[in-house]
């Protein structure tokens, strides 16, 4: 992932978080580091995609930024299916 999401990039954002959950890895990794900035909304369709994976999957997130990481801490503390890696 590069760039910006937000209003003009969700709708691609949520078709990869789409193809992520139908894929049958355990876990999924998202490298961020080149993402400049991240929107509340579409912290929130990271969250709603994680949590409607099957028990057991989760989607790693490798390097997000830190308003990311800030979201989803501030609305989204306890949220299993996402575990976020930094290096």
């Amino acid at each position: 992932m590069a760039g910006e999401i937000s209003l003009i990039t969700r709708r691609a954002w949520e078709q990869t978080l789409h193809q992520l959950a139908l894929s049958d890895e355990e876990a999924c990794h998202l490298e961020l580091s080149a993402i400049t900035f991240v929107d509340v909304a579409g912290v929130s369709v990271l969250a709603v995609a994680a949590q409607s994976l099957p028990e057991g999957r989760r989607i790693v997130l490798e390097e997000a930024p830190a308003a990311l990481r800030r979201v989803l801490g501030m609305f989204w503390p306890d949220l299993p299916s996402v575990e976020v890696v930094t290096a």
